[in-house]
């Protein structure tokens, strides 16, 4: 009964460290595998170091990101940290200029 009464704690303790470290861990992996899997040439993408993109091309473990017009960057898929939804969210297009045109 005094075995069972140290071990409890132990237990317990490798219980909450299952359901708060390893469980959401295990199902962003899975998030974004899914993620990896679905990816297809023409998705605005955004890599993990930030640089948004349109993908042009997908080998076996790399992609081709198309970040200009005629620019072209080559990446493991890994890199690869969001697919956007909105092709038009502000975030992607250019600031407008500060100067302005206007005559009058």
């Amino acid at each position: 009964m005094e075995s069972l009464s140290t071990l409890l704690p132990i237990l317990l303790i490798g219980v909450v460290f299952y359901l708060l470290i390893m469980r959401p861990a295990r199902n962003r992996q899975k998030k974004q595998q899914q993620m990896m899997s679905a990816l297809q040439p023409g998705a605005r993408i955004m890599t993990t170091a930030g640089m948004f993109g349109t993908v042009v091309e997908i080998d076996d473990d790399n992609a081709s990101i198309e970040i200009a017009p005629g620019v072209t960057i080559r990446v493991v898929k890994a890199a690869i940290g969001r697919v956007l939804d909105d092709p038009e969210s502000p975030e992607l297009e250019a600031p407008p200029a500060s100067g302005s045109t206007d005559p009058s």
